[in-house]
């Protein structure tokens, strides 16, 4: 763990950019700890891995809690590049996530303030604090100029 010395939203769109490169969808996550370390960074390898649940927001949240030899991260902010899918809010909220902020909204296939909302669900045992629309120009544009290069 180290501290920051980029603020994490920065580091997050990073990874995004280090993801596109790599032919997956752009995006990028970072878990700080509760010191204002950074735990885990990491972007998208779905399609490296053949693995459809290694998205940014899993990855770093196996490698926090990895890092830290416990399963659920309380105190620990979570920085992503993009709305989570239900999958990864769902895992967000099982590993106890104190903060989440994302860049853009996805109405198409968030999980957080679209489709199931699953941190709104009676069932949901832990719900972080979420603030959504981050840079939300910037992440959007990223995922387009993606998009439209493969279409």
């Amino acid at each position: 763990m180290t501290k920051r010395a980029e603020p994490p939203m920065a580091l997050a769109f990073a990874e995004a950019e280090k993801a596109g490169w790599r032919g997956e969808v752009p995006v990028g996550a970072v878990l700080v700890g509760p010191d204002g370390a950074v735990i885990a960074v990491a972007g998208n390898e779905v399609e490296a891995g053949n693995d459809a649940m290694a998205h940014a927001e899993m990855l770093v949240l196996r490698a926090g809690a990895a890092a830290l030899g416990q399963k659920q991260l309380d105190g620990c902010d979570l920085y992503v590049t993009l709305e989570p899918c239900p999958m990864c809010a769902a895992a967000i909220s099982l590993a106890r996530i104190r903060r989440l902020y994302f860049g853009a909204y996805d109405p198409k296939s968030g999980g957080v303030e679209h489709g199931p909302r699953i941190f709104a669900q009676p069932t949901c045992h832990h719900r972080p604090e979420v603030y959504g629309g981050i840079d939300e120009r910037r992440a959007g544009a990223l995922l387009r100029a993606f998009f439209k290069e493969r279409r």
